[in-house]
């Protein structure tokens, strides 16, 4: 089992593939899992590298409090210890937000982002908002994980041919350690490089599923504040779109990975 040190912590990570180096960071409560349906098409061209960040998956659960600088960081000093070229990077969701850090805070470790789902801001302006994330973590706190996988997997995998992607989807959130999930959750709420963006000058493709969270529109946005972002639509996808359309979200980023 491959394992980084850096920090006083073990991070577990992946390599598959030769080739330019790929780098998948994973979303919230998930771990190297999400990008089973990647890192074998991507790997027939690329060296795929994945991660399990702090807090998840097979790498060390420390004491909170984390911060999105941190995941930033270890991604870095992974990259750094494997003696990479500059490396595509695409996260989904909170990797999506390691990846804009990373963009900002070690620009030369970078040939390209590409954000799933995501945005450069978590800030929570209205009161449904917050309601929403006080509500998780209550469920979480209270309840459990399993309790917040069941909830996630019937709005995330709602469709009847989704079942098999929901038992999966359970499965792994309910491993997750709480205290750490908590510690993660807590990092992203209020973290913002949103007047920072333009500053980021490696091509980027944004990737939205149609029925994500958060609208088109919202992309479209921070999209215009970069100056080389274009953006990329997932149709009949909600949030976990690497899992629920994973052909398409393939060809959409294989497109633009062979255009830089």
């Amino acid at each position: 089992m491959p394992i980084f040190h850096t920090n006083n912590l073990d991070f577990y990570y992946e390599t598959h593939g030769e080739g330019a180096p790929l780098v998948l960071l994973h979303g919230l409560g998930s771990s190297t899992l999400d990008w089973e349906k990647q890192v074998g098409f991507f790997s027939k061209q690329f060296q795929t590298i994945s991660i399990d960040m702090r807090g998840h998956g097979k790498s060390d659960k420390p004491p909170g409090p984390y911060s999105v600088s941190q995941f930033a960081s270890d991604t870095a000093k992974l990259l750094q210890f494997l003696s990479l070229p500059p490396a595509h990077v695409a996260g989904i969701s909170m990797g999506g937000m390691v990846a804009f850090q990373l963009a900002l805070d070690a620009p030369e470790l970078l040939k390209s982002i590409t954000i799933i789902n995501s945005g450069p801001e978590l800030v929570l302006r209205t009161f449904p908002e917050r309601m929403a994330f006080f509500q998780r973590r209550l469920i979480v706190r209270y309840m459990g994980m399993a309790r917040m996988a069941r909830l996630l997997a019937k709005i995330l995998l709602p469709e009847p041919h989704q079942k098999t992607l929901q038992r999966a989807l359970i499965q792994r959130w309910a491993k997750n350690d709480k205290r750490a999930y908590l510690a993660a959750l807590d990092a992203i709420i209020g973290w913002s490089v949103a007047d920072r963006i333009s500053n980021i000058k490696c091509p980027t493709l944004v990737i939205a599923a149609d029925m994500d969270y958060t609208p088109i529109s919202f992309k479209e946005a921070y999209i215009a504040k970069m100056p080389k972002a274009k953006l990329a639509i997932i149709r009949n996808s909600r949030h976990l779109s690497p899992v629920d359309q994973p052909q398409q979200l393939n060809d959409a980023l294989m497109e633009f990975l062979s255009g830089i």
